[in-house]
């Protein structure tokens, strides 16, 4: 039987910030506090017809809230099959609220991408490698972390540019192979924007836009990005691991934090 007791919870995930430069689209959080809660809530209670002002409430305070206005894809947060195009091989894309519970749980592998360059893609080949260096064989539903180190950048504008990114064929290999989801602690999943830009803007080859994304209007999986602390787990496979996220309806992604158990 599972005991919590028995194992250490890893945290793998960011938060919501506002103002953090390390989002181009941070989020705003408006606070409310007890006092206007009261105000808030009072109001909320005449509107129903009852009479009642903020003064009445126990010292004169309400609850506490925030409102958040913020995009699907501010902080750790899983991406659906929607968010790279509207089918996947002619069949309708999922949404975020349609993913199945089963592929967010499970082990995961952690592979070690820290000696790839920033701005480099992270090819088949070096999926091959460094599979090899754990000794571990893909199995369907394994959960695979690539760890960039570059959530030591949270915080900092160079968060948005130092990682390397996956390659399309990369990404198909780990799909074909089991894998349902895919998780980095960089910024995104493909390179920095600035570096699909400049390949782009050479070449002129719409294929140096988003290849790893858009290689699931191909093969459907998940993939999480923002994550973080991957330098704390213990070990490399064989991870338990869940990374339910947020159910927004029709969404093309949502909120996530990830949660890997370790026996102590």
């Amino acid at each position: 039987m599972f005991n919590p007791a028995n194992y250490k919870i890893v945290d793998l995930s960011i938060g919501l910030e506002e103002g953090v430069e390390s989002e181009p689209w941070p989020p705003k959080i408006e606070r409310f506090d007890h006092e206007q809660g009261a105000e808030l809530l009072a109001g909320n209670l005449r509107d129903n017809g009852f009479d009642i002002e903020a003064a009445d409430f126990p010292e004169g305070m309400g609850l506490g809230w925030e409102q958040i206005n913020a995009i699907t894809h501010t902080g750790t947060h899983m991406d659906a099959p929607s968010h790279y195009g509207p089918t996947v091989n002619g069949e309708p894309a999922m949404t975020i609220d349609d993913v199945p519970l089963e592929w967010v749980r499970g082990h995961a592998v952690v592979l070690d991408f820290q000696w790839k360059k920033p701005g480099k893609e992270i090819t088949t080949l070096d999926i091959k490698d460094q599979l090899a260096e754990t000794t571990h064989e893909l199995s369907d539903g394994d959960i695979v972390l690539l760890e960039t180190g570059a959530d030591e950048l949270w915080g900092t504008k160079e968060y948005l540019t130092e990682f390397p990114g996956m390659s399309a064929d990369a990404t198909k290999y780990l799909v074909n192979h089991g894998v349902r989801v895919i998780g980095t602690d960089a910024y995104g999943f493909d390179k920095p924007f600035t570096e699909m830009g400049a390949r782009y803007a050479e070449s002129g080859d719409d294929s140096e836009l988003w290849p790893a994304h858009f290689a699931g209007r191909d093969v459907e999986y998940c993939q999480i990005e923002k994550m973080a602390n991957l330098d704390e787990l213990p070990r490399r496979t064989e991870i338990p691991i869940i990374a339910q996220p947020i159910k927004i309806e029709d969404a093309s992604a949502g909120w996530v934090r990830p949660l890997a158990f370790i026996e102590q």
